[in-house]
């Protein structure tokens, strides 16, 4: 008889226990790595190209930016790829100036023509929006994996013309859910290879954030009217009350940033790339920061710090954002890229003009 009979065998430990001491997969965030010394070049010989040739060089002026920025973006040890053609951009251009053009020489004409040519704009404007979203993605790659959108042009016409034509007629009170419908239709539309992205955002999530900048920014606005009032404001007296009069136009200007940011981290934190979540994590007074610091450079270089204030706060934006992986994102790029070049073929074709600037 084995002396070691009588102690406990080592058995296999059960299938939960093995996945529950699985080494979770860590939170990847994005950086960013452009230099403003850097992006100056590129952004200084775009601008003189553009003007010496009266406009036509912009799209290739937008390939190179673009590229810059997608080049110097990555997450997970990958970065982003970008490969519009700017001949196509280009022709996406010459269609919005002729279509533009047309329609006001048709009204200049005739009443009638000219409500013939806005019917045509109506019709024709969401299908080519809905061309231009998926030009962008199309050309759009990561790890060699393009992005995709597919939506409709009913959907563009419904999300990106009549909810916020609603939301300008009611006096503001459908904004936040107009906006909500857009950024749902934005992001759940949109796709990595053959996986989805999906938007969890509600409406009562966005009329939250729209709710708090407008209640911030009365508060501020009645404290300036108040003072004024205390202290007999007139026009007579102007200089008095200059100072308070500033004071309301600069919170009123920082009120956008605190709405942007907010926004920004409800729409990435509501959204996901089949399991994988995103978060944001922006601070309102870091952009206020950033916005009025950027605003002063570029005032007292005339315009020259432009190029270093783009960098800046694409900077501070791409680096708030982080990737939950739910698993490891190998074998989920591995599963996209087998069924991603399947669904994006033939597709360059049809994807070959962008209107978007």
């Amino acid at each position: 008889m084995n002396e070691h009979s009588d102690q406990p065998s080592q058995a296999t430990p059960p299938f939960s226990t093995v996945l529950n001491t699985a080494a979770p997969v860590k939170p990847e965030a994005f950086s960013f790595s452009g230099r403003g010394g850097e992006y100056f070049r590129i952004w200084i010989v775009n601008l003189l190209l553009s003007i010496v040739t009266l406009g036509i060089y912009s799209a290739w002026a937008k390939v190179r930016r673009l590229r810059y920025f997608y080049d110097n973006t990555s997450v997970a040890g990958g970065s982003f790829d970008y490969h519009g053609n700017p001949i196509a951009i280009l022709k996406g251009r010459i269609i919005a100036v002729v279509l533009l053009g047309a329609y006001q020489l048709a009204i200049a004409l005739h009443v009638v023509l000219g409500l013939i040519a806005a019917i045509a704009m109506a019709l024709a404007g969401p299908w080519l929006i809905w061309r231009s979203l998926q030009f962008k993605l199309y050309n759009t790659s990561y790890r060699g994996i393009r992005f995709g959108f597919r939506g409709s042009a009913g959907g563009v016409l419904k999300n990106f013309f009549v909810w916020p034509a609603l939301g300008s007629i009611s006096l503001g009170l459908l904004v936040p859910l107009a906006y909500q419908r857009f950024k749902n239709y934005q992001h759940g539309q949109s796709r990595f290879g053959a996986t989805s992205f999906s938007f969890e955002g509600k409406p009562g999530a966005f009329y939250k954030v729209f709710l708090m900048a407008f209640g911030i920014w009365l508060a501020g606005f009645l404290g300036g009217i108040a003072l004024l009032t205390i202290n007999g404001f007139n026009y007579g007296m102007f200089p008095t009350g200059l100072p308070v009069i500033i004071a309301i136009y600069v919170w009123t200007f920082s009120i956008y940033p605190l709405l942007m940011t907010h926004l920004q981290n409800l729409v990435w934190n509501s959204t996901r790339l089949g399991e994988h979540r995103f978060a944001s994590n922006m601070r309102w007074q870091r952009v206020v920061f950033i916005f009025v610091t950027n605003l002063l450079g570029i005032a007292f270089t005339l315009g020259l710090y432009t190029p270093f204030a783009q960098i800046r706060m694409m900077r501070y934006r791409i680096e708030s954002l982080t990737l939950l992986p739910a698993s490891s994102l190998d074998d989920f790029v591995a599963s996209s890229e087998a069924h991603g070049s399947a669904t994006g073929e033939g597709l360059g074709d049809l994807l070959d003009f962008d209107l978007s600037m």
